[in-house]
């Protein structure tokens, strides 16, 4: 005999409210693209090769938010997390050469909240507008009992095409060579655990607190929920226009891990501290105790992207980025190192 305790509602997941949110989020879709075939709704997303390239090639990424998501919770705000999650995985295409073509999401929770989950993916929507790309397609998985009630997890995958002949290349990078930096918006996505426990524990702060050193009353949540910077419309036509040897998204590893990834053997990156403004956020984590150390291999501390031209081409990327917008400027040199050593410095 059937029991009426035996659904899959009655097990935590609500069928009807996960196509309410299918219904609200059909028409998210982010750039148009002319490639896309196919969209939201059916069992996959289709694409074509866009057209003017010689010598395609795909490029793919993938990535999450991180902790800062324990943050959108506390301060029950959902609308700029998407944005981190677009931002992650078109940044790190762009860095290899890459456009972003496509981008797919996938957003977990235990119990789906529609409003939550519309605002999330909403900020994917708007996000992948900025970057050029379109939501091509994602997945919304309710699983009772595997998160916290009003938590979610979130991942992103990106697809990205780029001339073969334009991939950087470490051997193309020369001593003498300029490194034009792109200024960060804070944080962006990492270092949270770390700047959780100073926010939170170690000074002692609140959600909805003033934070500290910040103007016009800015509280610990409009800081930490800051969204991550997307730097494709600004880059992207100085790789078009082969202006670039090498770029390096500032993620895991601050300044110091990430510059040596495309880097030769035998040159390093002099980054000069005095060329560029840390955003607040930093020196409020640096004078509760946070060692300059770790702080230079944790967080961007203000420079989100860097680009690595040839000296004479310096002028011509300065002025195609500063006339996008961006506020780039000179932020260091490529130098010779000892042996084969690749190194990153603060000088």
């Amino acid at each position: 005999m059937a029991r009426d305790d035996l659904t899959y509602s009655a097990a935590g997941v609500d069928i009807d409210t996960g196509n309410e949110l299918v219904r609200r989020i059909k028409n998210l879709k982010g750039a148009s693209r002319p490639e896309i075939l196919s969209g939201i709704g059916g069992f996959a997303g289709a694409f074509s090769v866009p057209a003017g390239y010689r010598d395609p090639v795909f490029l793919s990424s993938t990535d999450g938010v991180g902790t800062k998501l324990k943050v959108a919770f506390m301060a029950n705000r959902h609308d700029t997390v998407g944005q981190d999650l677009v931002a992650m995985s078109v940044n790190d295409v762009l860095a290899m050469g890459g456009e972003p073509v496509v981008f797919l999401d996938y957003f977990a929770t235990g119990r789906l909240d529609a409003d939550t989950a519309h605002a999330v993916i909403k900020g994917i929507s708007d996000a992948c507008t900025l970057a050029g790309c379109t939501l091509l397609g994602g997945e919304t998985a309710e699983l009772p009992g595997f998160y916290a009630d009003g938590e979610y997890d979130l991942a992103g995958f990106c697809v990205a095409v780029a001339e073969r002949s334009s991939l950087p290349e470490p051997d193309r990078v020369s001593p003498g060579d300029v490194v034009i930096g792109l200024p960060s918006s804070g944080l962006h996505s990492n270092g949270y655990s770390l700047a959780r426990r100073v926010i939170f524990d170690v000074l002692g702060l609140g959600i909805d607190d003033p934070f500290p050193g910040e103007p016009d009353g800015r509280t610990v949540a409009d800081v930490l929920l800051e969204p991550t910077v997307i730097y494709v419309k600004d880059v992207l036509p100085l790789i078009k226009e082969g202006l670039v040897r090498a770029m390096v998204h500032v993620t895991g590893g601050g300044l110091v891990d990430n510059p040596p990834r495309v880097l030769p053997a035998g040159l390093g990156m002099d980054l000069d501290r005095s060329s560029w403004k840390e955003p607040n956020v930093f020196r409020v984590l640096r004078e509760a105790g946070v060692s300059d150390a770790e702080m230079a291999r944790t967080f961007n501390l203000g420079l989100g992207y860097l680009v690595v031209v040839p000296q004479e081409n310096s002028d011509r990327a300065l002025d195609m980025l500063r006339s996008s917008g961006s506020d780039a400027r000179v932020v260091g040199r490529i130098t010779q190192r000892d042996g084969s050593s690749r190194e990153s410095r603060l000088v």
